[in-house]
């Protein structure tokens, strides 16, 4: 029989894991909530609200292992994670397995998967993480850097998928989760009018008002519509690869996100993302290779 059906034959080990506050006054806490069933163990039911056509968004997916992660291990901040994606998650059921790699006085290495079965009920592995964890909020105060935040003009000079006269190409139920407001000058592509620079700007939130936070800093590096669109290419574009490096703890207010493409070959394009908070800092940073359709 799957693991998954055997949950409920463990009652004395249940255990649920939320944010910090456990209320699920949020759509995206509630959504990414896992079951501990045993040690390392841990069971969801995985939200079709987090679909981009059918499938469940990748950053959705890497902060309901970076949750998992942060109960397994000593620390609950993510530093650095990189997650694989193996094969399309579907909404439903699934299983999140950790393993403790090493731990450390500042920082604590774990890895995860993620397991869904599929009509046979044989086990597929879906996405496979690494990741280091540490306390953010005893970094040091010193910044060294030559980045600067993204030019995106005011909000209300921007635009979402709501004040087009239909749904954005590629966008679906993810949509209606997020506060999404374009740079103009990303958005010839939905105008049939491609840049091809390979450049997408916005402002991001959650929809229900939720503060960023390290975790939802997972899903703000994957949640902009595919650079590949003002390329000139259209269609889904699965993640391949994707690593995240957290920097700092976000302030309160809308994230400021920017992603740029240089490189498009073989099929694969990269996608380098800066998350910039309301207090002009960098707070997340990332990488991630994609597969594009081409012609």
């Amino acid at each position: 029989m799957p693991e998954a059906a055997t949950a409920a034959a463990e009652p004395a080990s249940i255990a649920l894991v939320t944010a910090p506050t456990g209320d699920g006054e949020f759509e995206f806490d509630r959504d990414t909530a896992l079951t501990r069933r045993a040690p390392g163990v841990y069971d969801i039911d995985l939200s079709a609200g987090w679909t981009i056509i059918s499938a469940v968004n990748g950053g959705y997916l890497l902060a309901v292992l970076g949750r998992a992660l942060a109960d397994a291990l000593p620390h609950r901040d993510p530093f650095t994670i990189s997650a694989h994606y193996l094969t399309a998650s579907q909404p439903g059921p699934a299983v999140v397995r950790t393993d403790v790699v090493r731990t450390g006085r500042t920082l604590s290495t774990g890895q995860a998967s993620l397991f869904q079965y599929d009509a046979n009920g044989a086990e597929v592995e879906r996405i496979r993480v690494l990741a280091s964890y540490g306390d953010l909020d005893t970094l040091p105060d010193d910044v060294r850097t030559t980045a600067k935040p993204p030019a995106i003009p005011p909000m209300d000079q921007c635009f979402g998928p709501e004040d087009g006269p239909a749904p954005v190409d590629g966008s679906s139920a993810i949509a209606d989760r997020l506060m999404l407001k374009l740079d103009p000058s990303t958005l010839g592509w939905a105008l049939g009018q491609p840049s091809g620079k390979g450049e997408m700007r916005a402002w991001f939130g959650l929809k229900d008002g939720r503060d960023p936070d390290p975790l939802s800093l997972l899903l703000a590096v994957d949640a902009l519509p595919p650079t590949a669109f003002e390329i000139g290419l259209r269609g889904w574009v699965p993640t391949v690869e994707l690593t995240v490096h957290v920097r700092c703890r976000p302030a309160p207010g809308p994230l400021r996100v920017s992603i740029t493409t240089r490189n498009l070959a073989g099929g694969f394009l990269e996608e380098d993302a800066e998350v910039w908070d309301s207090a002009d800092r960098l707070v997340a940073q990332s990488r991630q290779l994609a597969r594009v359709r081409l012609g």
